[in-house]
């Protein structure tokens, strides 16, 4: 996980405009801001090869703590340190441990959707576009056990403010990003909204953090979930 460029294992650079690149698995071209420091890209798609398996890890988990069950998912080949893939997985984390809690959904059809919706997020979002994937995954799952629409009443004030929590809560800690760090802060946050609101009590750990040495830009620290911090 410390090596962050999937082709060559070196750091990447984040530009300040969009550049036309090729990615270096599928030869896609498309507009991007992210390469690694050798001139690589790699595309989103390519990124999260795989992530569609996490539907039937999901089906198969009784389990009613998103935590636990977002580790599994990064033990898994399409998991990295970083990469848009926590935009479908901090979402599908909290869908199956609010059903398997109580929550009345059709989970497989909710995690097709979420999926599907994850995906159009793409890397880099936390810091170009001002909402960190992982925070906007936690909407996702609001808006989707909610039935919210753009012209819903309550559920789209409760998928806006899941979001605006999660935001709130992963903008605190500051940068340069963690995507493991996000999405933990991003899974609380709506686990402690979902109980409030909706009734919904899913399982709420602590959480240590393993992953800080295979982090290259870990906040040490800073991170409430990193060992020293404690």
């Amino acid at each position: 996980m410390k090596d962050e460029c999937l082709v060559c294992k070196a750091p990447l650079e984040y530009l300040a405009a969009d550049e036309e690149m090729e990615c270096a698995i599928c030869h896609k071209k498309e507009n991007s801001k992210t390469r690694c420091v050798k001139g690589h890209y790699v595309c989103n798609e390519c990124h999260v090869a795989g992530l569609d398996a996490i539907i039937s890890l999901c089906l198969a988990s009784s389990s009613k703590n998103p935590v636990e069950i977002f580790h599994r998912m990064t033990e898994s080949s399409f998991c990295h340190m970083h990469g848009p893939e926590h935009h479908v997985m901090v979402g599908a984390a909290l869908l199956t441990a609010y059903r398997n809690a109580g929550g009345e959904i059709d989970l497989e059809k909710a995690l097709v959707e979420m999926t599907n919706r994850g995906k159009k997020v793409p890397g880099g979002a936390c810091g170009f576009w001002g909402a960190c994937g992982a925070g906007i995954s936690s909407g996702m799952f609001m808006s989707i056990v909610s039935s919210s629409t753009p012209l819903t009443v309550e559920p789209y004030a409760l998928c806006n403010q899941t979001t605006a929590r999660s935001l709130a809560a992963i903008g605190e800690i500051g940068g340069p990003r963690c995507c493991k760090r996000n999405s933990y802060l991003a899974i609380l946050s709506a686990v402690d909204f979902a109980a409030e609101r909706l009734g919904v009590r899913m399982e709420k750990p602590e959480i240590v953090c393993k992953l800080s040495t295979q982090n290259n830009q870990c906040v040490g620290k800073r991170c409430p979930f990193n060992p020293g911090a404690r």
